[in-house]
């Protein structure tokens, strides 16, 4: 997770931040203009499609009168309707037969017809449909008959009707249109002809001028009146404005951009017929969705692109201050080999090299101050051992002495033999001041048999180290002092046996050597101050040693242990009066051995 504290989290959100910034100002131009274009567009187009469908309806229109046209031109068929027979006479049916043929002839001219009629000023219709082909029959006037009656010879378009004027069987709707009929030679009227075609191809025509799927074309007449529509009127959308479009001249567009659709109105000259196209808002927004979720793609993509790209940039300036805080922190755990190696911008290259520098240097000066705080110690281990020796060499002395008074030669032999062992050990300095656990049990049993002589058998001692320790190295004669504060002060002044016990215990990677005994233990008073004396002697960094009854027996060993292994090593107390006392030394366990 990425840290915003940081340089790397900060160089991140700026950089981030920077080109989104940028890409988002882009992004709106580019919407805005993409959007001004398409509306453009969409006017364009509304235009141009209303101008086919009105090119598209005069053709149609100019067929459907080319029709009615041939009709009217046709001699025969004029000369027939002049005379038309009502009885039912052979020659009357012929008659009718051969007008009926005419029609049907024209008829199958075209696929769009439903049905031709010619109605005679005498009441008699002949007709040709698709419910029952050839037909005659009578007829009474009606309204749109009137209509045509009153016209002047000009096509009349009547207008789409739910189903056949004439024909029955008929029920479908039905687009409308007739004349009147005249015999040119004697410009005399004969009747009108009546033709009814399908809606579709005008449906099919009027399509052309939506622009969408919601799209509604609609047809009025010279009154406003309507008269087609390609879709019923749906709730919520945009009717026409009253008296919209007004005086529309022919080949003239008016286009009305309203708040939930774009109109747009041209006249149909021929039939003096207004075609108005409404499309809602929604349908000329589709491109602009387009438009919208190329724009979110190439948005979502950059935004990526940013992010991967802003990561690298701040991880590569932040990677080599990484590697030096890195390097920084194992100088505070205290490694000086480390060297940053890193190859960036000239200021960071200069910042590493100085660093490297000054940890090269710090290294130099701490193996320089170690060198010399080891020859100090040294000396000071070899000091404080060098008091051990004349202060033991004086209680045994002391003790021989007190053997050659009482005469008891046997025993002499033993303590002569056991003082030389112990002088023989504590002369050999090969190994410095380091000797195993095991050689320091060893001269520390020669150390009793001394001091058991000298107290006569009134000390029983068992050894309970683990053989598993006898490896471990422990500063030479740390055990002895011990013992001999234990002998003289603990259990020397008993008037019964004493037991001195000597175990080993591992407790949290440490090892504890334990010297027990049932003496006449210590004075609370007594046991305060030789802890203090203790705590005093590991803060005394001249190495000078505190006075004391005791002399330098215990203070020395635990400044010993303290020097070898560190301050937190040493020695404790436990101590009750008539109970006895318990020497804790506490030590590392040698991790190069496998302990």
């Amino acid at each position: 997770m990425i840290n915003f504290r940081s340089i790397h989290g900060r160089l991140f959100l700026i950089f981030l931040f920077s080109m989104l910034g940028l890409l988002l100002i882009v992004s709106l131009v580019y919407y805005q203009r993409a959007t001004d274009q398409i509306r453009d567009k969409v006017s364009v187009v509304a235009e141009k499609n209303i101008s086919q469908t009105v090119g598209l309806f005069e053709l149609m229109l100019k067929g459907y009168d080319s029709v009615t046209k041939a009709l009217n031109s046709n001699n025969e068929l004029m000369r027939l309707l002049r005379n038309p027979s009502s009885d039912q006479s052979a020659e009357g049916v012929d008659l009718e037969r051969r007008i009926t043929d005419i029609l049907g002839a024209i008829f199958y001219s075209r696929n769009d017809i439903v049905g031709i009629h010619i109605v005679t000023y005498q009441g008699k219709v002949f007709s040709f449909d698709r419910s029952v082909g050839a037909a005659v029959r009578e007829y009474s006037e009606t309204k749109w008959f009137e209509a045509l009656k009153q016209s002047s010879g000009k096509m009349m378009w009547l207008g789409v009707y739910p189903e056949s004027l004439l024909s029955g069987g008929i029920e479908r709707p039905v687009f409308a249109f007739g004349r009147q009929l005249f015999e040119l030679t004697a410009l005399k009227r004969v009747g009108i002809v009546l033709i009814e075609t399908e809606v579709d191809s005008i449906v099919s025509a009027l399509s052309n001028a939506s622009l969408g799927p919601g799209s509604s074309v609609i047809i009025q007449g010279s009154e406003g009146e309507e008269i087609i529509r390609t879709k019923p009127v749906e709730d919520g959308m945009e009717i026409v404005p009253s008296g919209w479009p007004g005086s529309l001249g022919i080949g003239e567009v008016m286009i009305n951009e309203r708040e939930n659709s774009l109109i747009t109105a041209a006249r149909i000259g021929m039939a003096d017929w207004t075609v108005i196209s409404i499309t809602p808002k929604r349908d000329l927004k589709l491109e602009l969705k387009e438009t919208q979720r190329f724009l979110l793609t190439v948005i979502i993509v950059l935004v990526i692109a940013a992010t991967v790209l802003a990561t690298l940039v701040s991880r590569s300036f932040s990677s080599p201050f990484k590697r030096l805080i890195h390097q920084m922190k194992q100088v505070e755990l205290g490694n000086f080999n480390g060297q940053v190696h890193v190859q960036s911008y000239q200021e960071l290259n200069v910042l590493v090299g100085s660093f490297n520098r000054m940890v090269y240097q710090m290294d130099d000066l701490i193996d320089r101050i170690k060198i010399a705080s080891l020859s100090e110690k040294n000396a000071q281990l070899q000091a404080l051992q060098s008091q051990v020796n004349p202060h033991f060499l004086f209680n045994t002395l002391d003790m021989i002495y007190w053997m050659l008074d009482e005469r008891e030669n046997d025993r002499l032999g033993k303590v002569i033999l056991a003082l030389s062992q112990i002088f023989r050990y504590s002369s050999d300095w090969e190994d410095a001041s380091r000797a195993t656990l095991r050689r320091e049990l060893d001269q520390l049993r020669h150390y009793l048999i001394i001091a058991e002589t000298r107290l006569g058998g009134r000390v029983q001692t068992t050894f309970e180290v683990d053989e598993r320790w006898m490896d471990i190295e422990v500063p030479k004669m740390i055990l002895q002092p011990i013992i001999e504060n234990s002998v003289k002060y603990g259990l020397e002044p008993l008037n019964r046996p004493g037991l001195l016990r000597i175990s080993s215990m591992e407790m949290d990677g440490y090892l504890q050597i334990i010297v027990e005994d049932n003496g006449v233990g210590m004075e609370e008073e007594a046991l305060q101050r030789l802890t203090h004396s203790l705590r005093d002697v590991s803060s005394n960094a001249s190495g000078a040693q505190p006075s004391g009854r005791r002399g330098i027996g215990l203070q020395n060993v635990h400044r010993r242990i303290g020097l070898m292994f560190g301050e937190c090593y040493g020695i404790e107390i436990e101590s009750q009066k008539e109970l006895g006392t318990t020497v804790i030394v506490t030590i590392p366990i040698s991790i190069e051995r496998g302990y």
